[in-house]
């Protein structure tokens, strides 16, 4: 069956087949008929200015202020933790490869060198959470599917949840940037996130907090850059900021878990890492195109068409949010059945296979979001 692309009350929607690896359907532009109105400063916003006075660390940290400095220049570690894992060597990779460096994946002395540009970006902040940003109606996300098909959203299951996605990170790397915090008043309220349990906050968040974060930038937003007025939400909630290179292609790695953002001239100008593909369902190897974009997405939940779902479940459309399994992007590939989109598990990037389909972490799918169009070329390599 074909998919139509359709215009209806003045809205661009995509009206999409069910996804054998992802099963989703249906991605909506929405609220375009007005602009969102011009936020208040943000309190959280990073200043990138290198003429500022920033204050300074409270203790040094090298490997993090590698990661925030490769987060906002396009080379992302996933989660910011301090640690070197697999995300953060692929992220010097890919910094090291745009540099014309030696492709080692360490933060080696060549490296560093390259890196000094933005020696003076601290490795966190201290920012105070605003009234705003606290002021939400958390969700208990129900393991169960059919459960979560009864929700109006799949919402931020707690404070904690939404602060660790805000400055790309975890609750526990944030308890431990703060350990004066750790165990003081009760834990926030909050189920479930995703499929997992969630363990009890150390910290108890709240507005008017002041909170030691990774230094996560390029978070400046311009409101007249965005018609639709829940996806600009969701990009500042992300800490995703509306300036974003423009791509002319994307690969897609296999062996290296990868996804390349490249310009005209075949330079490399992003790159995430990416959970693709299984061996149920396997990344389609070969050369597609981007047919279309969607903020905010449901997903259509298929038994039949996933791996480990029950198959005795009816087809359910779970309703849209940070914590739908697929996030809060789904860009649509002209191979039928696969896309590119978030996920409701930033941890999980990289290091779990997926139904097929490329997933990143919500923070980099939004990221690609506003830097691919449709009819780019999308080459997905073994």
């Amino acid at each position: 069956m074909p998919r139509n692309l359709f215009l209806s009350l003045g809205v661009a929607t995509l009206s999409m087949m069910p996804l054998t690896a992802c099963s989703y359907q249906e991605v909506g532009e929405e609220n375009t008929a007005q602009a969102p109105e011009p936020a208040a400063a943000d309190p959280m916003v990073s200043n990138d200015d290198p003429k500022a006075q920033l204050p300074p660390e409270d203790k040094p940290r090298p490997l993090m202020q590698a990661q925030v400095v490769l987060d906002r220049i396009g080379f992302t570690p996933g989660v910011v933790d301090g640690k070197m894992g697999m995300s953060t060597k692929n992220a010097l990779k890919g910094f090291q490869e745009s540099r014309g460096l030696q492709i080692t994946g360490e933060l080696d002395q060549p490296t560093i060198e390259a890196l000094a540009e933005w020696k003076y970006i601290p490795a966190t902040r201290v920012v105070t959470i605003s009234e705003d940003f606290a002021n939400d109606s958390f969700v208990t996300i129900p393991k169960d599917r059919k459960d979560q098909a009864k929700l109006d959203r799949m919402g931020y299951s707690s404070l904690a949840e939404k602060i660790a996605e805000r400055f790309h990170t975890t609750d526990e790397v944030l308890t431990d940037l703060n350990p004066e915090l750790a165990g003081a008043g009760s834990p926030p309220t909050g189920g479930p996130s995703g499929n997992e349990a969630a363990t009890t906050a150390s910290i108890s968040y709240r507005a008017g907090m002041q909170l030691r974060v990774p230094n996560i930038g390029a978070d400046r937003f311009d409101a007249s850059a965005v018609k639709d007025s829940k996806w600009a939400t969701t990009l500042r909630q992300l800490g995703v900021g509306t300036e974003q290179p423009k791509a002319a292609s994307i690969e897609v790695d296999k062996s290296d878990q990868v996804l390349r953002v490249l310009d005209p001239q075949g330079k490399l100008i992003a790159q995430y890492t990416a959970t693709m593909g299984s061996s149920q369902f396997p990344l389609p190897i070969g050369t597609w195109k981007i047919l279309a974009v969607g903020h905010n997405p449901p997903w259509q939940y298929d038994p039949a068409l996933l791996a480990n779902a029950d198959k005795s479940d009816p087809k359910m459309e779970i309703p849209a949010g940070p914590n739908n399994p697929v996030g809060v992007v789904w860009i649509d590939l002209s191979k039928e059945h696969y896309g590119i989109h978030g996920t409701d598990e930033p941890s999980r990037i990289g290091r779990a296979e997926s139904n097929g389909c490329i997933r990143l972490t919500n923070w980099d799918a939004a990221r690609l979001a506003q830097m691919v169009s449709p009819g780019i070329k999308a080459v997905f390599r073994p």
